[in-house]
């Protein structure tokens, strides 16, 4: 999912200060700057003649097509070439494009970024960096004689005649937009900690988690993401699939023991002091749909020391018949909170199934956690309408499914690639157990 900031206000308001220290805030994350000073139109030789009268403060200044053109494309996953803008020669196209692939934030700034309706219904937060007139005009003055080569009459002139009219006109108006408005610019550090909490937020809430509150997709890193890129890559190596999806499924689990209840509890240190903590969950186990739901078991021990571990196999007849074949499951699993195993939710189907075969048992529906490595939105669709008070616990949403009904992008048949196994090498009933698509 990617997330649009704007970030909105007068010239020399430090804009650009407070995008910094978001992006410098966000370094495990892939995060872009988008200026709207890229997107000023070329001046015409007739303009280029009375530069001094052109008011590049005003909205018709900025090419908005090109920008939401460019927008459209990194929000297709495609790469764009951005122009950098010359405030010498007043053109775009004097220095190479900067190339910016697609990114996990997008952030775009620049002073009327909330003018256009079209680009304000982009984002998904907008700010407004609020600086004192006074400050804005001393910082302008040191920035256009410095970086831009003019001389300090032909900035204060331009300031009396387009600058000051512009922002009282054009772009003050557009405060009304923002959802936060930052009073000092980059000098608020606490409202720079909210706005990158919140965008990180906003990251680890797929749109499916908005329609499903019991959804819950752990916060990708660089670590998560380099960690799915090994085990999708179809050239990895049993020893390094195998190494980093254990990886992956212990945060996985990790973070679903998360949503197991809790008591309050207190204990004494080696030091004497008193430690007020929790205590685990007691009442507990877990259930992996075979074959690839067991990849997962090892992890689910290694955090639940002697947990009981029943096993569902669900026989897959044709695209979306599943018949139920197999289950040995505790008997007292109806008193316990289950974790329930498969590492790739697909159609939903075995999902299904499984968890209906839990609840005859006596499990009550609240009290079932689901645990997977990817999720397809169809697969999350049909369990969550059907159970909508089970907690699914997912690494990442995937596309979709095709036309065979595989996940996709997906990773291919986790079993087979987890265990080492091709369906020509196994015994009969395992082959048709296995759970190519996930639940």
């Amino acid at each position: 999912m990617c997330c649009y900031v704007g970030v909105a206000g007068g010239a020399a308001s430090g804009k650009t200060t407070v995008c910094d220290m978001i992006i410098q805030q966000l370094h495990d994350q892939r995060v872009v700057l988008v200026n709207q000073d890229s997107f000023y139109f070329n001046l015409t030789e007739e303009e280029l003649k009375r530069v001094h009268e052109y008011n590049f403060d005003h909205p018709d200044a900025f090419d908005n097509d090109q920008l939401l053109s460019a927008m459209e494309k990194l929000r297709q996953g495609k790469a764009v070439d951005i122009p950098k803008y010359d405030f010498k020669s007043y053109k775009s196209d004097v220095f190479p494009a900067r190339r910016v692939n697609p990114s996990d934030v997008i952030i775009l700034e620049g002073i009327l970024i909330f003018h256009d309706p079209r680009i304000r219904e982009l984002m998904n937060m907008k700010i407004f960096v609020d600086t004192d007139a006074d400050v804005r005009l001393a910082r302008r003055i040191r920035r256009d004689t410095g970086e831009k080569g003019r001389d300090i009459a032909t900035v204060l002139d331009q300031y009396s005649k387009f600058v000051k009219p512009a922002f009282d006109d054009f772009i003050l108006p557009t405060k009304k937009y923002a959802d936060i408005i930052i009073p000092r610019g980059g000098d608020n550090h606490v409202a720079i900690d909210l706005i990158v909490q919140h965008i990180r937020t906003k990251l680890g809430q797929h749109d499916l988690c908005k329609i499903y509150p019991n959804l819950y997709v752990i916060q990708s890193t660089f670590q998560i993401r380099g960690m799915h890129t090994l085990i999708r890559d179809s050239q990895t190596t049993k020893h390094d699939f195998v190494f980093y999806a254990d990886r992956l499924i212990r945060l996985v689990v990790e973070h679903g023991l998360g949503h197991l209840p809790f008591t309050e509890k207190q204990v004494i240190t080696p030091t004497g002091s008193v430690y007020t903590g929790v205590d685990f969950c007691k009442r507990l186990c877990g259930v992996s749909v075979v074959r690839s739901g067991e990849s997962m078991e090892n992890a689910l021990r290694a955090c639940c020391k002697g947990i009981k571990i029943g096993k569902i196999l669900i026989h897959r007849e044709g695209d979306n018949g599943q018949n139920l074949i197999y289950e040995k499951l505790p008997k007292d699993i109806a008193d316990r909170h289950v974790l329930l195993l498969d590492p790739i939710l697909g159609t939903g189907n075995s999902a299904v199934q499984a968890i209906s075969l839990l609840i005859r048992k006596g499990v009550p529906e609240a009290n079932i956690i689901f645990l997977n490595l990817i999720s397809a939105p169809q697969g999350v669709h049909v369990v969550c309408k059907k159970f909508p008070r089970i907690k699914i616990v997912t690494s990442e949403i995937e596309t979709g499914l095709n036309e065979d009904f595989r996940v996709i992008p997906g990773m291919g048949e986790f079993g087979d690639r987890y265990f080492g196994t091709d369906d020509d090498d196994e015994p009969p009933v395992a082959a048709t157990a296995a759970a190519k698509n996930g639940s």
